[in-house]
């Protein structure tokens, strides 16, 4: 449950007004954005109450509310709404998740949105500054669904699995095997896979075949994220 404190409710181009606006492009997007739109009112329902401003430095404000990624510091961003949205409702599509691992907290903005749909969410994140302002938004909000971690992306956090979801938020060129190990055999996992410039956004999901289950990713479109690194910083 969100505990709006009174800058959540932001002014001008970061008021209601603004994140309406946004809503609405992300629900009926233009001809030109050649993208799916985003259907599931559940999440758009979210994105309408979360203050996205609060997740970026106060100079950035004013673009809170646009469909773009923005800088939060040390070579990272905060995604474009459009693709927060598209994750999470690839992430929710066949089931709610009760049990969630983030890969990469970020500013913490997608961990939100996630807390307001499913019972727990698990976030690491191997930049120790940007983990410290993420919880720093966590408390401010009222959120206390969110447990986090600063540690190497790549391993996971095998104390709490299996997940039903795990989501990862930075792109490799392959998915570490560790992850899919601390994914429930009924999961599902998002990620952007690929090489700079040439990114597809996967969800995975157990297939059985003849040869036995695997585990099988279906292209949800081209994307651009930040590389996923190894390492504490």
């Amino acid at each position: 449950m969100l505990r709006l404190p009174p800058e959540a409710h932001g002014l001008g181009m970061t008021s209601q007004r603004a994140r309406d606006r946004l809503i609405e492009r992300l629900a009926t997007p233009r001809p030109e954005d050649r993208r799916k739109p985003i259907t599931d009112r559940r999440v758009l329902d979210v994105m309408r109450r979360l203050p996205r401003h609060m997740f970026i430095e106060d100079a950035l404000a004013s673009r809170a509310y646009e469909d773009d990624a923005l800088p939060i510091g040390r070579a990272q961003t905060i995604s474009q709404p459009w693709v927060v949205a598209r994750m999470t409702e690839a992430l929710i599509e066949h089931a709610m998740p009760k049990k969630v691992l983030e890969i990469g907290t970020g500013s913490g903005y997608q961990a939100a949105l996630l807390a307001a749909l499913v019972g727990q969410v698990y976030t690491i994140e191997r930049i120790d500054e940007l983990l410290r302002n993420a919880r720093r938004r966590f408390r401010k909000l009222g959120i206390e669904n969110i447990r986090s971690k600063n540690v190497d992306g790549k391993l996971g956090w095998a104390e709490h699995a299996p997940y039903d979801a795990i989501m990862v938020t930075a792109a490799g060129e392959a998915l570490p095997a560790e992850l899919f190990d601390q994914l429930a055999p009924t999961g599902v996992l998002v990620a952007p896979v690929g090489k700079p410039g040439a990114q597809k956004l996967l969800r995975y999901r157990l297939i059985e075949k003849e040869s036995g289950a695997m585990w099988v990713g279906e292209s949800l479109g081209d994307v651009s994220f930040v590389p996923l690194l190894s390492g504490l910083d």
